[in-house]
C-alpha cells in the first residue's frame, strides 16, 4: 500500500470507531405523568366529625378528599428522595407517653409511583407527631376538643 492510502484507511477507520464508540443522544421524557398515577383512599375513624373515607388524587388535586389541594400540597413537601412520608415509627423510639384519642386512620393506594398501606394511630406521643405530619391529608384533631371554659352558673357559686 502506499502511505496515502493507508493515510486514508487509518483516518476512515479512526472516524468509524469515534461514531460507534459515540455516547447516544439521551432525550428526556418531558411527557406528564401518566393520568390516575397519584391516588390515595384515606379512612378515618372514631375521629368525631371527620370520621369517613376520602378519595384523594393528585397532580392535579381533586377526589372526595375535605382539603384536595391542601392535602396533595402537604405530600409533596413530605416527598422527599429516599424518605417514606408513610412510614412507620422506628421500632424501639423513645415516645411520650401521651394518649391523643381513639381516632384511628388508614391510607392506601399509590403515592411516587410506590404502593401505600399505612396505619395510624394516637395511641402516645410518636404516633400523635406521625400523624400531625400529615394533616392536611388525615384530620387535625389538634383543635377538635378545646378546652371547655366553666359556664356562668358554675362561676357563681351554683350547684
Amino acid at each position: 500500500m502506499n502511505q496515502l492510502t493507508s493515510r486514508g484507511l487509518i483516518v476512515a477507520a479512526v472516524a468509524l470507531l469515534s461514531a460507534v464508540t459515540a455516547p447516544a443522544t439521551v432525550h428526556a421524557d418531558t411527557r406528564a405523568p401518566a393520568p390516575g398515577g397519584d391516588r390515595l383512599v384515606i379512612t378515618v375513624r372514631h375521629a368525631g366529625h371527620a370520621d369517613g373515607t376520602f378519595v384523594l388524587r393528585c397532580h392535579p388535586a381533586r377526589g372526595s378528599h375535605p382539603a384536595p389541594a391542601r392535602a396533595c400540597a402537604a405530600l409533596d413537601r413530605r416527598t422527599v428522595w429516599g424518605r417514606d412520608p408513610f412510614a412507620p415509627v422506628p421500632p424501639r423510639s423513645m415516645c411520650a407517653m401521651q394518649y391523643g384519642g381513639p381516632a384511628t386512620a388508614r391510607i392506601t393506594g399509590t403515592w411516587a409511583g410506590r404502593p401505600v398501606d399505612a396505619r395510624y394511630n394516637r395511641s402516645d406521643g410518636c404516633q400523635i407527631v406521625r400523624w400531625n405530619a400529615l394533616v392536611p391529608l388525615l384530620p387535625d384533631l389538634r383543635t377538635q376538643n378545646p378546652p371547655r371554659r366553666a359556664s356562668a352558673g358554675n362561676e357563681q357559686g351554683h350547684r
